[in-house]
């Protein structure tokens, strides 16, 4: 359960605008404060909302063993989901930027004035559950685990999740210049190819969901 609660927790982390906010909160004012209040903002928003979804998951029985199908089934429909959405986003082509024009998109008008309120705003907003986090927690939830191993699974699942914040802030204190040097030239391959990895990350996930979810129901007949 933890392997692959793990795994999709990975791939939901695979964010590139969460990491190039993380940047550029590092190359702030208050690099220190203000990065610590991103993921501040990160770690809250993930942990009420695995909470919930572990609590609504659970609701519905899903790790009774009685309750094989339903499970399986949730996972095809999620995994059917995710690739959905990875289709769409590889198809999307978005519009050349328009340098004259500020962007009018709230993260990016939170992370245009680094600070620390602005920056938990932008945690809160950045970390809303993601499908793929979403894939995680079900595993858990559809577990027949104890409290404290879903405690624990949960633990680990957000720290994996909000790792493109507290991986470069740790770096950043041990060799601040050297962080920046690497941050800025790997922000330059992100923004380059950050589309790629978010379309793969979908793709993985949602063909793993969907072949757990048409295997376990087949393998329950």
């Amino acid at each position: 359960m933890l392997a692959q609660a793990a795994g999709f927790a990975f791939l939901a982390a695979l964010s590139p605008t969460a990491l190039l906010i993380t940047a550029t909160y590092l190359g702030s004012a208050r690099p220190r404060l203000t990065a610590l209040c991103y993921l501040a903002g990160a770690v809250l928003m993930s942990t009420v909302m695995a909470i919930v979804v572990l609590v609504v998951l659970r609701s519905t029985h899903l790790q009774v063993p009685s309750h094989r199908t339903p499970r399986y089934e949730l996972r095809l429909g999620l995994g059917l989901l995710i690739l959905a959405v990875g289709a769409v986003v590889a198809r999307h082509r978005p519009r050349p930027r328009d340098p004259s024009r500020p962007s009018r998109g709230v993260v990016a008008r939170l992370v245009a004035s680094p600070a620390p309120l602005t920056a938990i705003a932008a945690g809160l907003v950045m970390f809303t559950p993601a499908l793929t986090f979403i894939a995680a927690i079900q595993v858990v939830a559809s577990a027949q685990a104890g409290p404290a191993l879903s405690a624990l699974s949960l633990t680990i699942i957000i720290v994996i999740y909000v790792a493109a914040i507290w991986l470069p802030f740790l770096a950043y204190l041990a060799a601040p210049e050297l962080t920046s040097r690497k941050l800025t030239a790997f922000n330059a391959w992100l923004l380059a190819h950050g589309r790629a990895v978010l379309v793969l990350g979908l793709l993985v996930a949602g063909a793993a969901l969907a072949a757990d979810g048409i295997f376990g129901l087949f393998r329950g007949r």
